[in-house]
């Protein structure tokens, strides 16, 4: 049975979605005025994998990821740039998709942009209003009315009182109460805006989520996700926009992600600390390693960015690969293995017992040890066949969490060297291209020939300089990987 910490309850809980075999899952997507940062990778790989777990796991999964594509933010980031709205918004919302397809995040099935929902943006605070949730304040902003909601501060744990008493620092005469929230925000002169029964203006950014999840999921679904940081006040102000128009309940299960830290301080763009998902992709043998890396990490706690770690993840990897390296071909499949079935067994508890993937990937490199152990002995036909068991089942497994998708030549072929050492400073090592690999091996290849012994050692120490391995085969093959 699937477990899931619930973030409401504050405790693991089994999963029962609401109609069954189906999973309506939405989860806050990016606003789009800058480039994704290594935070936004770990929310959207988190998310992906338990997308996909819950389709492994046989259910029918409607998955909305929104776009916030109006904003303070982006209004602010448009002008500085001197480009329009909708140019700004467009070309990080195709650098977004280009750095997800890169870490090999799946699309979700909806992706809907906020300023293409204004009418039921609009729908929803009329029915605000009309409830008595909502007001229009002096300066002619639509107001969420908190004091009205008396489940407000379920989700975070807070208590009204207390908010209450830290918002009085910063006094705002507009509002009935100094918790009280936008929904729909008055036209500045420059600013793009929307027609309104209360003027023109645009969308708060938590009435967004609200109108976008109920459109495409109904007023009732099962889960709801992003990071830490969006439980209070995003998450909150969700709940209580949402139930009163629902007529009810809203989500069973909220899912909270935790951060990414530099130096144990949360990454952030406020705070300057951050790093680019295409920066760091330049500074990796290939951006499963960044993949690697997230997940080796329980997906509720932080985890520490360096490149330290990132060299450790494209160690474990490349253990996984290893395995998987020079198989004896097998024609027949044959049954999957003791070894395999127990393998599987682990992985799927693992994931069962909310979305466990440290422990996931625990048992495929145990599933790897299992595999070298088999093929050091794969001697007779059965052997053989042995190995292509724990071989395949090595790559259906991985499969599921993203990984072990590159042809495994190429894999090692690719640097595993970053360009930057742990003190920031460039790595001297000489980068060789594939091409100049090639002629350097095919040189040492007739200097061996003609036993020219000495410029043969010569070739090998400056491949070895520059990171290039080599294993001479039976047969007079060579192979080679980086290091």
């Amino acid at each position: 049975m699937l477990r899931i910490h619930n973030s409401l309850h504050g405790r693991k809980e089994e999963f029962h979605p609401i109609h069954p075999g189906k999973v309506g899952m939405y989860v806050c997507g990016v606003t789009v005025y800058d480039y994704c940062h290594v935070g936004h990778a770990r929310c959207y790989v988190v998310f992906d994998v338990i997308a996909r777990w819950l389709r492994y796991r046989g259910y029918a999964v409607n998955y909305v990821r929104n776009i916030t594509d109006i904003d303070d933010r982006i209004i602010v980031r448009a002008a500085e740039k001197g480009e329009s709205i909708g140019a700004l918004s467009q070309r990080f919302i195709d650098a977004m998709h280009e750095d997800f397809d890169a870490l090999a995040i799946q699309k979700p099935d909806h992706e809907p942009r906020a300023t293409e929902h204004i009418a039921g943006i609009i729908a929803m605070i009329t029915r605000l209003i009309k409830l008595g949730y909502a007001y229009v304040g002096l300066d002619r902003d639509v107001l969420y009315s908190v004091v009205k909601f008396p489940r407000y501060g379920q989700l975070s744990g807070k208590r009204v009182e207390d908010l209450r008493a830290g918002a009085r620092v910063e006094v705002d005469l507009t509002k009935r109460d100094p918790l009280d929230f936008v929904l729909w925000k008055a036209a500045k002169p420059g600013e793009p805006s929307w027609p309104s029964p209360w003027g023109e203006g645009r969308p708060g950014w938590h009435i967004e989520c609200s109108a976008m999840s109920s459109a495409l999921l109904g007023a009732h679904f099962d889960l709801h996700g992003g990071g830490m940081d969006l439980k209070f006040p995003h998450h909150e102000n969700e709940i209580a926009q949402s139930v009163p128009v629902c007529g009810g309940e809203f989500v069973n299960v909220w899912v909270h992600n935790g951060f990414v830290t530099t130096d144990n301080e949360k990454m952030s763009k406020s705070l300057g600390n951050f790093f680019t998902i295409r920066d760091v992709l330049k500074h990796v043998r290939h951006p499963e390693v960044v993949r690697m890396f997230l997940l080796s990490s329980h997906y509720r706690g932080p985890i520490n960015y360096s490149h330290v770690q990132l060299l450790q993840a494209d160690a474990a990897l490349s253990r996984l690969y290893t395995a998987l390296r020079d198989l004896p071909a097998a024609s027949d499949p044959g049954a999957a293995p003791a070894a395999a079935l127990l393998a599987r067994q682990r992985f799927e508890d693992a994931l069962d017992d909310d979305f466990n993937t440290p422990e996931a990937l625990a048992a495929l490199q145990g599933l790897a040890r299992e595999l070298n152990a088999a093929r050091a002995d794969a001697r007779t036909a059965g052997a053989v066949l042995h190995v292509g068991a724990l071989a395949r089942e090595l790559r259906s497994l991985a499969s599921t969490l993203g990984l072990l998708n590159v042809p495994i030549e190429q894999w090692f072929r690719l640097s595993a060297q970053l360009p930057l050492n742990e003190e920031g400073s460039d790595n001297p090592r000489t980068q060789l291209g594939e091409a100049q690999i090639q002629e350097l091996i095919a040189a040492r290849e007739v200097a061996r020939k003609t036993r020219n012994f000495a410029e043969a050692d010569r070739i090998r120490a400056q491949l070895d300089a520059a990171g290039v391995v080599l294993e001479d085969k039976p047969g007079g093959a060579t192979s080679w990987k980086r290091v």
